[in-house]
């Protein structure tokens, strides 16, 4: 139907940069007298909660660590994605870089992004209520509710935005249950928004180094012609991001011809 295929990774990119604000959390582990005896940088992975209480639940023992997860980890994931239309602008207004190639300058350039918000979970699985609290500790103060992240949209057109991430709740659950030896998990389920945009395809044009416009006798094209007016940059070599100035040519005509555009010829 739309007939063009393009990917910006504009989601992808997102989700990279929501990752990256969680990707150094550490957990720090104290005996009787406060000093730090352990100090633990938390995995973060892209991953449903799902999986990561799957594989507490393959392996619940504590005498048997065969197959189980270390805790403290982070996982975080898409829910959904929604179109925000008060954050709509003007569809008109483009965004441009000028290029070189073998042919000489081309414009490169796409039209106003689409905003969208995309939500986010952020998962925290620890075995203590302690290291649990630190990590959200280290994330809530940073989010009055939002915090903003500048994403590299468009880079072979320089495009960078930049995106709030708005902090919409905190959940607690703990997964303990069953007898002393059964392993347990404390989960904080972070919920997140991003108002970001999407891009659509972006396009090329080369640089226009003529115009030309025909006048007539009156608004009917099958009427003669009276005058062509071509107007060419000067010096003729200029490119888009030269300083030059304008040729402007002015012909009159008598012979009753009409230009044919898809031909270049007076017919």
């Amino acid at each position: 139907m739309f007939g063009k295929y393009f990917y910006n990774e504009s989601m992808r990119r997102m989700t990279i940069a929501f990752g990256q604000i969680f990707n150094n959390i550490q957990v720090k582990r104290k005996d009787s007298s406060g000093a730090v005896v352990q100090s633990i940088r938390v995995p973060l992975a892209y991953a449903p909660k799902e999986k990561f209480l799957v594989r507490l639940d393959q392996q619940a023992s504590l005498s048997n660590r065969e197959f189980a997860i270390t805790l403290p980890r982070m996982g975080f994931e898409i829910t959904g994605i929604s179109y925000d239309g008060s954050r709509k602008l003007t569809r008109i207004q483009k965004f441009k870089s000028i290029k070189a190639n073998n042919e000489g300058k081309i414009l490169d350039y796409n039209y106003t992004p689409v905003p969208y918000n995309i939500s986010y979970n952020l998962y925290s699985f620890t075995a203590t209520a302690e290291a649990g609290l630190q990590i959200i500790e280290q994330i809530l103060p940073f989010f009055q509710p939002d915090y903003t992240v500048t994403v590299n949209a468009i880079p072979e057109l320089n495009i960078k935005r930049d995106v709030p991430i708005i902090l919409n709740s905190v959940n607690y659950e703990d997964t303990y249950s069953g007898d002393f030896t059964t392993r347990r998990a404390v989960v904080y389920t972070l919920g997140f928004t991003a108002k970001t945009y999407l891009f659509g395809p972006a396009s090329t044009q080369k640089v226009i180094k003529e115009v030309q416009s025909d006048i007539y006798t009156d608004t009917n094209r099958n009427e003669k012609r009276e005058e062509r007016i071509i107007v060419v940059p000067n010096p003729t070599t200029a490119d888009a991001d030269d300083d030059f100035g304008f040729t402007t040519t002015i012909q009159n005509f008598t012979d009753g011809k009409v230009y044919n555009t898809s031909k270049d010829v007076d017919e």
